[in-house]
């Protein structure tokens, strides 16, 4: 049975910056295994933001496999401090960082010996990327855009899965657009024929699925934050980025 409360802000865990901190130590299998979940997780706001920096797409490919590669082999987290805030913020600086340092380089990817490259499905970047529908965002806005698509999505990921340990998977799928945007024209009717319940137990159920969606947002952008105090504001942000 799946818990209507709110979880309690102040319980959340850091996560992301926890895992920083492990992949800024030595290289045991923690900070490894840390590392390459950064990587996966963060890799293709990392490669739009460098693609819109106006690398071509073998270029920002190749620059995106080198920074997180960097990233599992040289330790490159290793001066991070929670106490500097958000981790957008921090990856994002790193990435600048990255990227003025190779300016003056000429890129192409040889590793060797036995550097390690990471699982990124850096092939479809491009695919993904050229889908893009604006091409007025800055780096940077593109950046949090995709930033928050992600962090969207593993909300969405989040209480899915509430609703198939429940065994709601089929409530799910039936209500989940509205939280999307895919039954803005949807009448509560229609759903509740396709669902055999009333209208009103509908409404119901859609409320507690929108709170059960905020909350797993904000546990997702508690993981991304070194104070609980910075979540609505992260939230507010992030929004922004996905509707402007």
């Amino acid at each position: 049975m799946m818990n209507d409360k709110p979880a309690a802000r102040g319980r959340f865990m850091t996560t992301r910056w926890s895992l920083i901190v492990a992949a800024g130590g030595s290289s045991s299998e923690r900070s490894t295994v840390a590392l390459a979940t950064l990587c996966e997780a963060y890799w293709y706001p990392a490669y739009a933001f460098i693609r819109r920096q106006g690398h071509d797409a073998d270029a920002a490919s190749d620059l995106t496999q080198e920074f997180f590669t960097r990233v599992l082999e040289k330790h490159y987290f290793s001066a991070a401090d929670p106490s500097r805030g958000r981790f957008r913020a921090f990856l994002l600086t790193a990435i600048r960082h990255f990227l003025s340092n190779e300016r003056d380089r000429e890129r192409a990817l040889k590793r060797g010996g036995g550097a390690r490259m990471l699982s990124l499905d850096v092939e479809t970047a491009e695919g993904t990327y050229q889908l893009e529908g604006r091409d007025d965002l800055t780096p940077e806005k593109l950046f949090d855009a995709r930033w928050a698509s992600l962090l969207l999505d593993r909300a969405l990921t989040r209480v899915k899965q509430e609703y198939v340990t429940a065994s709601k998977a089929a409530l799910f799928d039936e209500l989940k657009g509205f939280l999307t945007g895919a039954n803005d024209d949807v009448p509560y009717a229609d759903a509740a024929r396709a669902l055999s319940l009333s209208e009103g137990a509908v409404k119901v159920a859609v409320h507690r699925l929108r709170r059960r969606f905020r909350d797993a947002l904000v546990r997702e952008i508690a993981e991304t934050v070194s104070d609980p105090a910075d979540i609505d504001g992260e939230i507010r942000h992030l929004l922004q980025a996905v509707t402007h």
